[in-house]
């Protein structure tokens, strides 16, 4: 899994997005796409298309962590104003994903509910509008356990690995590697989130340059998630 070089292109001029808003045709608009680019959208915005949108009252600390506990299937922690919990999509996370920045007063933003759908919509869009067959990300900010700040990673995927399996293949010295598996979304996630920033107003990008060989069939509840069972810390 190489790539001689890769272009992390910003998707600049897309409109304050709204429930029904189309943004398969609003990607399509402002950005020049090519066979083979991996679209990454923000899960903001995804969520704001799809009406995905609560009202809440950031003054009451009750109807907060009510919103918050209703997106939840269980918590996991507390620490004062953090909850971390787990949400019906198996995301292990903070406060169930509930985002009340970049947002009107008033008002939260949900998780979609099935993101890998929804990538799937985004990609057969702009597959219909422009006839080039690229891939889909969605993108969320997101904490990690064992290390201080936020990295974006992908919450839904289409037309792309989750994860690629390099158990059996060899190393630079020839070593079997008996172990090794590769989030290639998160790392696009990640990668994407450089040009797109926290609070510039650019909530997609497209990563260009992507080894094909990643590309196919993907799914980030199927293959990323970590089953309960797999799971040493829940």
């Amino acid at each position: 899994m190489t790539s001689a070089a890769l272009a992390i292109i910003p998707i600049a001029g897309l409109p304050e997005i709204a429930p029904g808003s189309d943004l398969a045709a609003l990607i399509a608009e402002h950005a020049e796409l090519q066979p083979g680019d991996v679209v990454v959208v923000t899960q903001k915005i995804v969520s704001k298309a799809e009406g995905r949108i609560a009202l809440v009252d950031e003054d009451d600390a009750l109807a907060k962590r009510r919103l918050v506990e209703s997106e939840a299937v269980r918590v996991l922690r507390r620490r004062g104003d953090l909850v971390v919990t787990e949400t019906r999509h198996g995301y292990v996370c903070a406060n169930s994903g509930v985002d009340l920045s970049n947002v009107e007063s008033g008002k939260a933003v949900l998780l979609p509910v099935d993101p890998d759908r929804s990538a799937r919509r985004i990609r057969d869009g702009l597959w219909a509008l422009t006839g080039m067959e690229v891939a889909v990300v969605v993108s969320d900010t997101f904490g990690r356990a064992w290390r201080r700040g936020v990295v974006d990673v992908a919450i839904g995927c289409a037309g792309i690995r989750g994860i690629v399996d390099l158990r059996g293949t060899r190393d630079a010295l020839g070593r079997e590697l008996v172990a090794t598996e590769m989030c290639v979304v998160d790392e696009i996630a990640s990668a994407a989130e450089l040009v797109m920033g926290k609070a510039s107003s650019i909530p997609a990008a497209v990563v260009r340059g992507v080894d094909p060989g990643v590309l196919g069939d993907g799914s980030v509840l199927g293959e990323v998630v970590r089953p309960y069972a797999e799971d040493l810390f829940r």
